[in-house]
């Protein structure tokens, strides 16, 4: 191969490896490279209210499988209807439902106090426990739990929230497992989550 046939190649392979190099240092200045590729720590230290009054910390996760969904109790459609599939899934589990932790965390505690946690869980499966607090503490855990929450203004002078929809499925150490699949029926998720028992 002549110089002029080979010089193109060595300018493409030049770019591809600064472009490499560049990749690597922004992603290690960002703290992004660290020798192992972990998944992105979801969780952590937290101090919330169940609806009974009762303080609840993360604490509280270890010893059994954990499912979470953050949400708000004057949501019109996602929440109701995950939890209500939540409630399937306990109800398939039958006596090991007690064995088990299902937690609603409030993304909005200027409206959803203790007492309002308890009237809109009543309509729910009994082993769901809904958990608030202060606007820095629920701040804290949706920070954590890496979960978007805004507030959105309506017409009315009134507001809704948008917020992250999933479940997640902590372990009996109160680590993340994964989002938990509530997308088939209450019996298949009751076998799977059993799994963690």
């Amino acid at each position: 191969m002549d110089r002029t046939a080979a010089r193109p190649l060595v300018i493409v392979s030049a770019f591809a490896g600064s472009l490499a190099i560049g990749l690597l240092l922004m992603l290690w200045t960002l703290g992004g490279v660290r020798g192992v590729t972990a998944p992105a720590a979801i969780g952590g230290p937290f101090q919330l209210t169940d609806q009974a009054g009762e303080t609840v910390t993360d604490k509280n996760l270890e010893g059994k499988p954990t499912l979470i969904f953050f949400g708000f109790t004057h949501c019109p459609d996602v929440c109701p209807t995950s939890l209500f599939e939540i409630s399937e899934v306990l109800r398939a589990m039958g006596t090991d439902a007690d064995r088990v932790n299902a937690y609603f965390i409030s993304v909005d505690p200027d409206r959803d106090n203790a007492s309002a946690m308890k009237d809109y869980l009543s309509s729910f499966d009994p082993h769901l426990k809904g958990l608030t607090g202060d606007s820095a503490a629920v701040a804290k855990v949706t920070s954590e739990y890496r979960v978007y929450a805004k507030k959105v203004p309506l017409k009315d002078g009134d507001y809704t929230m948008d917020h992250t929809a999933l479940v997640y499925l902590m372990d009996r150490d109160g680590h993340f497992v994964s989002p938990f699949n509530l997308k088939r029926t209450p019996e298949e998720a009751a076998a799977d989550l059993k799994h963690y028992l």
